[in-house]
C-alpha cells in the first residue's frame, strides 16, 4: 500500500483553498484526501501517537504552506490562500515538492525557515539511509530537533505578526521563566513614551537592589542590529546607573555589535532570534507540550 506523503498533500490543499474562502484545517485535510483518492483503509492507518496518518501529513503540509506565505491563518485552525499560493499552484498544478517551496525563499539556507524540512518524506514507517545508521533513541532525538526547528520558525512568525509591546512582554516572561527575578522578584515593562531605550526592568529581589535592564527589538530576518544600537543601549544603562543589561532581537547582530558588547565594562548579553526561540522552547514560553514519550529499558534488578 502506497499512501500519499506529506508534500503530496500541498497541491490538493491549495486547490481546496483556491475558492478564496477561509477553511478549517480539518475540512481542508479531508477534502485534500478526497482529491488524492484515499481509501477508507488508508484513512484508518495510525501513527504511533494514535492520530490518523493522513491527518498528520495533511497538517504538516498546511504548516509549511503557511510558513512560505502560500496560505495565511486569519484565525487559529483556519487557512486562506494567498497570491503566493495561487501562483505556486498555477506553476505546479500536478504536485508541489520541497524544492518548489525552497525556491520561494531565494535563500534555501535562511535561518528558521528551511532547516526543519526533512531531507526525505517523513514517513514514520520508512527508514531513510541516514536513519539506518542511527539507533532508535538517536532517531527520536533527530525527530524532536526537527520539530523544534519548525516551531522556532513559527514562533518568530507569530512574534513578527503582533505589536512590539507583545514582544517586549514576551521577553520579560521568558527571562522570568529562566529564573531571573528569583522567588520574589518582578518584571516591569516600561512606558513607551519614557523608556529612554529601556523596554523592561527585572528586579531580582523583593527590594529591587539588583536589577536587569532589557531592550527588545522586533526586526525582520533581513535586518541586522549594528554597533550603534548597542552603543545606545549601553548609554541608556549608564543613564540608569546600571551595570548589566540584556538586548534581545528577533533578527541577528552584526559582528561589530558583538565585538562592542564584549569590549565595554558594562555587562551586556546579546540574544538573537535563533537563540531566543531556542530559549522559548526550552523554558516553555509560547509553547506547550503536545506529547511525552517514555523510553524504557530492562530493569536488571528485577531479574537478579
Amino acid at each position: 500500500m502506497t499512501v500519499p506523503t506529506w508534500d503530496e498533500y500541498m497541491a490538493p490543499s491549495l486547490k481546496v483553498l483556491s475558492d478564496g474562502e477561509v477553511h478549517r484545517t480539518r475540512q481542508i485535510v479531508e477534502a485534500a484526501a478526497d482529491l488524492l483518492g484515499l481509501t477508507d483503509e488508508e484513512r484508518q492507518i495510525l501513527i504511533p501517537s494514535g492520530q490518523e496518518q493522513y491527518r498528520n501529513r495533511g497538517n504538516w503540509a498546511l504548516s509549511y504552506l503557511s510558513r512560505v506565505g502560500a496560505a495565511d491563518r486569519p484565525a487559529r485552525g483556519h487557512y486562506r490562500i494567498t497570491d503566493v499560493g495561487r501562483k505556486l499552484l498555477a506553476d505546479h498544478p500536478d504536485g508541489i515538492t520541497e524544492k518548489h517551496l525552497r525556491a520561494l525563499s531565494g535563500d534555501p539556507n535562511a535561518p528558521h525557515t528551511w532547516k526543519a524540512f526533512p531531507t526525505t518524506t517523513p514517513q514514520a514507517e520508512a527508514a531513510t539511509e541516514e536513519e539506518s545508521v542511527l539507533d532508535p533513541e538517536e532517531q527520536i532525538a533527530s525527530g524532536v530537533a526537527r520539530i523544534n526547528d519548525d516551531i522556532a520558525g513559527q514562533l518568530l512568525t507569530r512574534i513578527l505578526a503582533l505589536e512590539p509591546v507583545f514582544f517586549e512582554q514576551a521577553v520579560l516572561e521568558l527571562l522570568m521563566a529562566m529564573g531571573y527575578g528569583g522567588a520574589e522578584g518582578t518584571a516591569t515593562r516600561t512606558q513607551l513614551s519614557s523608556d529612554g531605550g529601556i523596554d523592561g526592568i527585572i528586579d531580582q529581589d523583593a527590594l529591587g537592589l539588583s536589577r536587569i535592564y532589557v531592550q527588545a527589538k522586533r526586526y525582520g530576518a533581513d535586518n541586522t542590529v549594528g554597533r550603534e544600537a548597542i552603543q545606545a543601549f549601553v548609554g541608556a544603562l549608564a543613564g540608569n546607573q546600571a551595570n548589566q543589561g540584556v538586548f534581545i532581537t528577533t533578527s541577528r547582530f552584526a559582528r561589530t555589535a558583538i565585538d562592542y558588547a564584549d569590549s565595554v565594562a558594562t555587562r551586556v548579553i546579546l540574544i538573537d532570534g535563533e537563540r531566543l526561540t531556542r530559549l522559548m522552547i526550552r523554558y516553555g514560553v509560547g509553547v506547550q507540550v503536545k506529547r511525552r514519550i517514555e523510553i524504557v529499558e530492562i530493569d536488571e534488578d528485577f531479574f537478579e
